[in-house]
C-alpha cells in the first residue's frame, strides 16, 4: 500500500503537535483569497440599492443581474475543473484571481454608460463568474493535497467559512463606500485588493513536495495522513488527465449525485444570504443601506462562528473514533435544521429578533457547510477537479436560480415572506439529501484508477 492510497486512513505517525505548521500558511493564503472572492460577489448585493435608484434598475432586473455571476460560473465549471486537472491549482487558480479582480474594477466604470448600465453590469458580472469558477474546486484540490484526512474538515471548513468573514470584513466598508463616497467605490477598491492578492498567490503556493519551506517532519505527517501530495506533480495520476469521459461516472454514484444535490439546496440559502438579505433589511425593514452593511455583518460572524466550529467538530468525531460517515453527517444535519428557522422571521416585527433569527439560521448554515470537507474526501484522485468542478456546478445552479426567483416573488407580492419560506424548504432539502440519498461517505475509485491497497 503506497501513502497515497492511505488518504482515507487516519495519520498513524508523526504527531501534528511536532510536524511543522507550513499547511496552515497556505490555508491562511486560502482564507483570505476566498474572503476577497466573496467580497466580489456580494459588492453588488451592497451597491444595489444605490445603483437602483441611479440607473433606474427595477428589482426585477437587480435579480438579472444578481444572477449572471452564476450563469457563467455554472457554464464554466467544469472547464474550470478540466483546467486544474491538466495545469495545476497555482497557475490557473493564480490567473483567475487576477482576472475576475480586473473585471470588478471595471463594473465601478458603469454609472457613465447609463443607457446600457444593465447590459454592460450583467457583462461584466458574467465574465466574473467566468474568471471565478476554479476557485473552490482549486480549495478543494489543494486542501487535498496538503491536509491528512482527519484535519480535513477543519482545512475545507475554514476555507469555506470565509464566505461569511467576507460579509463580516467588507460589508461595513462597502456600506460606508456607498455612503461617503459613491456606489462605484465598491467595485475599484475590492477589485483593486483582488489583484495585489494575485501577486501574494504566486510566492505562497506551491505543491508539498516542492515548497521551499516544507521540512520533512510536516511531509511525512500529512503524507502517512493521506494527504495526496503528488496531485500536480508531473506524470501524477491526475496531472494532465482531465478526463471528461468520467462525468457519467460521478453523475450516476449515488453518494456523488446526493453531495451534488445537498450542495444546490444549501447554496440557495448562501445566495440569499449573498445578494437579497441586505435589501430584505433596507426594503422589509427599513434600515439605511449603512445600516444594513453593519447588520448584515452579524449574521455573516455567525456563520462563521458556525463553520468554522462545524469542522473542528468534525475532525474531533473522527479523532475520538466516530466513524468518518456520521462526523460528517451529524453537523451538516443539525446545522441545516437550524437554517429552516429562517422563515419565523416572517412572524416578528422588530428588527433584533430578526437579525437574531437571522444569525441562528446564519450559524445553522455555517455548521452544515461541510460539502466541500465531503468532496475532499470522496472525490477521485484522478478526476478531483473534475469532481470538484461537479459539485460546484450544482451550487452554481442554485446561485442562477435563487435571485432569479426571490427578485419574482418581490415583484409579485411585493413581500419577502414566501421567498423567506423557499429558503427554509430548501435547508430543509438539504438535510433529506444527506440523509436519505447519500449513505458511506468514502472515496469513490475510476475504474482505471489502481484499486485501493495497490502497490
Amino acid at each position: 500500500m503506497t501513502a497515497l492510497d492511505r488518504q482515507d486512513e487516519p495519520a498513524k505517525t508523526v504527531a501534528p503537535s511536532s510536524a511543522g505548521r507550513l499547511r496552515y500558511v497556505v490555508l491562511a493564503m486560502l482564507f483570505v483569497v476566498t474572503t476577497v472572492n466573496y467580497a466580489d460577489r456580494s459588492t453588488l448585493s451592497i451597491a444595489g440599492d444605490a445603483m437602483q435608484s441611479d440607473l433606474g434598475i427595477s428589482s426585477g432586473e437587480l435579480g438579472v443581474l444578481f444572477s449572471a455571476f452564476s450563469w457563467s460560473y455554472l457554464i464554466a465549471q467544469l472547464p474550470g475543473g478540466w483546467l486544474l486537472d491538466r495545469f495545476g491549482s497555482k497557475k490557473v487558480y493564480g490567473l483567475a484571481i487576477f482576472l475576475w479582480s480586473l473585471f470588478t474594477m471595471a463594473q465601478g466604470a458603469i454609472g457613465f454608460f447609463s443607457g446600457a448600465a444593465v447590459v454592460l453590469m450583467f457583462i461584466l458580472r458574467f465574465a466574473v463568474g467566468f474568471a471565478e469558477a476554479p476557485s473552490f474546486p482549486g480549495n478543494s484540490r489543494i486542501v487535498a493535497a496538503w491536509f491528512p484526512t482527519r484535519e480535513r474538515g477543519f482545512a475545507s471548513a475554514l476555507f469555506n467559512s470565509a464566505q461569511y468573514f467576507a460579509t463580516v470584513a467588507f460589508a461595513p466598508l462597502m456600506g460606508w463606500l456607498v455612503t461617503a463616497l459613491g456606489w462605484e467605490h465598491v467595485f475599484t477598491v475590492i477589485g483593486g485588493v483582488g489583484v495585489v492578492l494575485a501577486l501574494v498567490w504566486t510566492r505562497v503556493i506551491h505543491s508539498p513536495r516542492t515548497h521551499p519551506r516544507m521540512g520533512r517532519a510536516e511531509l511525512d505527517h500529512i503524507t502517512e495522513g493521506g494527504a495526496l501530495v503528488d496531485l500536480d506533480a508531473p506524470g501524477s495520476p491526475s496531472s494532465g488527465s482531465g478526463r471528461l469521459r468520467h462525468l457519467k461516472t460521478l453523475l450516476t454514484n449515488r453518494n456523488m449525485l446526493g453531495i451534488f444535490i445537498g450542495q444546490y439546496f444549501i447554496n440557495t440559502i448562501t445566495w440569499f444570504f449573498l445578494t437579497w438579505f441586505p435589501v430584505y433589511l433596507v426594503q422589509e425593514r427599513g434600515m439605511s443601506i449603512l445600516e444594513a452593511g453593519f447588520v448584515a455583518s452579524l449574521p455573516a460572524l455567525c456563520g462563521f462562528t458556525g463553520g468554522v466550529l462545524g469542522g473542528y467538530l468534525s475532525d474531533l468525531l473522527i479523532r475520538r473514533g466516530v466513524g468518518l460517515t456520521a462526523a460528517r453527517k451529524i453537523p451538516i444535519v443539525v446545522g441545516l435544521l437550524l437554517s429552516t428557522s429562517i422563515i419565523i422571521c416572517n412572524y416578528v416585527t422588530t428588527s433584533a429578533l430578526v437579525v437574531l433569527i437571522m444569525s441562528l439560521a446564519f450559524f445553522g448554515k455555517g455548521l452544515g457547510a461541510l460539502g466541500w470537507a465531503v468532496m475532499a474526501d470522496v472525490a477521485p484522485k484522478t478526476a478531483s477537479g473534475l469532481a470538484g468542478g461537479v459539485f460546484n456546478a450544482f451550487g452554481a445552479v442554485a446561485g442562477i436560480v435563487t435571485p432569479l426567483v426571490v427578485g419574482y416573488i418581490i415583484d409579485a407580492t411585493g413581500s419577502f415572506d414566501l421567498a423567506l419560506a423557499f429558503v427554509s424548504v430548501c435547508a430543509a432539502l438539504a438535510v433529506l439529501s444527506y440523509t436519505v440519498i447519500v449513505k458511506d461517505i468514502r472515496r469513490l475509485h475510476l475504474d482505471d484508477e489502481p484499486a485501493p491497497g495497490a502497490a
